[in-house]
C-alpha cells in the first residue's frame, strides 16, 4: 500500500460479539482530497474511522495513513492525523485556550509554541473572543469549532471528521463546511462521514456509500445523483390558479414533464443548477410570484432505496 493514497483501508472486518460492524470495507483517498463516507447510523462509518485513527484494531484487512500501517506503527500514524467526532472531546472545565494549549503540550510543543498555536487556531475558528471562557459556556456550534481546532493543533496531514455537523442548524453547518474547504485548500486530506447527501455533495471529491459494513457504491456526487435520478426543482406559485402555467414553464426548461407535488406545487427533474436559474428567470419574466422555489438533491434515503431496495431506517431481511 503506497503513499499514492493519503489513507487507505482494504478489506476491513470488525466484529463486536455477534455483530459484524465492518464486513470487508475498503476506503481510500489521494492527498489533498475529501472522501465522503455516506451512510445511515449503524452502517459502520464510525468503526472504520476508529480503525484508521488507531483507536480500534481490525479483525481482518489492513489500513495505512501516508503508507504507514495503522496496526504496526500506531504512534507514527497518530502524529499524521487529526480526529474529531460527533461528540466534542474538549474538557468542559477548561477555557478554549487552555484546551488547545493542553493538547499542544501533549503533542510535545514547547509552552510558547503551544500558546501561539492555540491563539492562531482560536482566531482562525472565530473563537478569539471566547478564548478565556470555559468550554462549558460554549454553544453547540462553538463547541464543534473548538473540537475541530483541537484536531488541528498537531498540523495533521489527514483529518477524520465523524459526522461533524450532526445536530447543528444550517448556518452552523455552513460554518463547518467553510472550515473544511479551507483545510483542503491547505493540502490536508479529509475523510468525512455524514448522513447528509447534500453535505457530501458540498464537500467531497468522491463519495463511498456504506451499508451494513460494506461499500455499496463509490463515485463522485454527480455519478451517484445520476444513479438516483439527480436533482429536482419544486415550484409553488403564490396563486394556485397559475399552477399549470408554472408547471409548463418548468417542463419547458427541463425538457421533461412536470409532476404534481401535493395540491399546489409542481416538481420537475433537472440535470444541473443552470436549469434552476433559467426556471427562475422565466417565472420572473411571466410575472409569476412563488411562495416556494427550491432545488432539491435526492436524500440519503432515496439514494439508499435506489441502491439497496430498502430504506435507511429499515433492517434488511437476513
Amino acid at each position: 500500500m503506497g503513499p499514492m493514497y493519503a489513507f487507505e483501508a482494504e478489506g476491513l472486518v470488525k466484529r463486536f460479539g455477534e455483530t459484524t460492524a465492518l464486513n470487508g470495507i475498503s476506503l481510500s483517498a489521494p492527498p489533498g482530497t475529501v472522501l465522503g463516507v455516506l451512510g445511515p447510523n449503524g452502517a459502520g462509518k464510525t468503526t472504520a474511522v476508529r480503525i484508521l485513527a488507531t483507536l480500534l484494531r481490525p479483525d481482518a484487512g489492513r489500513a495505512a495513513v501516508a503508507g504507514v500501517d495503522v496496526v504496526r506503527h500506531p504512534a507514527r500514524v497518530r502524529r499524521l492525523i487529526g480526529l474529531t467526532g460527533q461528540y466534542a472531546s474538549v474538557d468542559e472545565d477548561l477555557t478554549g485556550a487552555e484546551n488547545l494549549v493542553l493538547i499542544g503540550r501533549l503533542l510535545d510543543l514547547r509552552s510558547g509554541e503551544a500558546k501561539a498555536r492555540a491563539a492562531r487556531l482560536l482566531a482562525d475558528f472565530g473563537l478569539a473572543e471566547a478564548a478565556d471562557r470555559r468550554a462549558s459556556t460554549y454553544s453547540g456550534g462553538m463547541r464543534r469549532r473548538l473540537d475541530l481546532a483541537a484536531s488541528l493543533v498537531g498540523r495533521p496531514e489527514v483529518i477524520f471528521l465523524d459526522e461533524p455537523t450532526t445536530g447543528l442548524d444550517p448556518a452552523k453547518r455552513e460554518d463547518v463546511w467553510a472550515i473544511v474547504r479551507r483545510l483542503v485548500a491547505d493540502g490536508v486530506t479529509v475523510l468525512l462521514t455524514t448522513q447528509y447527501l447534500e453535505e457530501a455533495d458540498a464537500l467531497a471529491d468522491a463519495i463511498s456509500v456504506v451499508d451494513h459494513g460494506r461499500v455499496i457504491a463509490h463515485g463522485t456526487a454527480a455519478e451517484l445523483k445520476r444513479v438516483v435520478g439527480g436533482q429536482t426543482v419544486l415550484v409553488r406559485p403564490a396563486d394556485p390558479a397559475r399552477l399549470a402555467e408554472a408547471a409548463a414553464i418548468a417542463a419547458a426548461v427541463a425538457g421533461r414533464p412536470a409532476e404534481p407535488a401535493g395540491r399546489d406545487a409542481t416538481t420537475v427533474p433537472v440535470d444541473d443548477a443552470a436549469a434552476f436559474t433559467e426556471i427562475v428567470r422565466r417565472l420572473d419574466a411571466a410575472g409569476l410570484a412563488v411562495t416556494e422555489l427550491s432545488l432539491r438533491l435526492p436524500s440519503l434515503d432515496e439514494v439508499f432505496f435506489t441502491l439497496t431496495g430498502h430504506r435507511t431506517g429499515q433492517e434488511r431481511a437476513a
